[in-house]
């Protein structure tokens, strides 16, 4: 009997930790999809500071694009304000998240598809960022769009 009790214990323990590893998965992944989805709002109203609070504020960051590898939180930003300097520019931006993975402990990478509606022609194309956990908050360490 005490073999059988301690069996369905252990069972539901683990159970429960599974779940409660799934749980803070969905969690973690919701965090990132709201901090996207404040990243569009702030690019369609033309806030690229806003924007870039999504990304790690470190000259680590890296940033891939059709110019090359780009470095560093504030190039990224000037790199932005340079190629979109106007809201006609900037348009309206859309995120079409096709999948979050977790990559390890505190990392995920997102892929998806942008679109920007704009009166100066529309602009499309995809990308493929890493979110970490930096001291509590979820930033973008790495972006790759094109």
């Amino acid at each position: 009997m005490k073999n059988i009790l301690l069996t369905l214990m252990t069972c539901s323990m683990i159970t429960f930790t599974v779940c409660s590893q799934e749980e803070v998965e969905t969690i973690e992944k919701n965090a990132i999809i709201s901090i996207m989805m404040q990243q569009q709002k702030d690019w369609s109203n033309g806030d690229l500071e806003g924007f870039m609070e999504g990304y790690w504020k470190s000259d680590s960051l890296k940033y891939f694009g059709s110019k090359g590898i780009s470095l560093g939180w504030q190039n990224t930003l000037d790199n932005y304000k340079k190629g979109y300097p106007t809201k006609a520019d900037t348009g309206t931006l859309k995120f079409k998240i096709e999948d979050i993975s977790k990559i390890g402990e505190g990392s995920y990478f997102v892929m998806g598809r942008y679109h920007l509606s704009r009166e100066i022609g529309d602009a499309n194309g995809v990308f493929m960022i890493i979110f970490k956990k930096i001291n509590g908050l979820w930033k973008i360490i790495a972006d790759m769009s094109c």
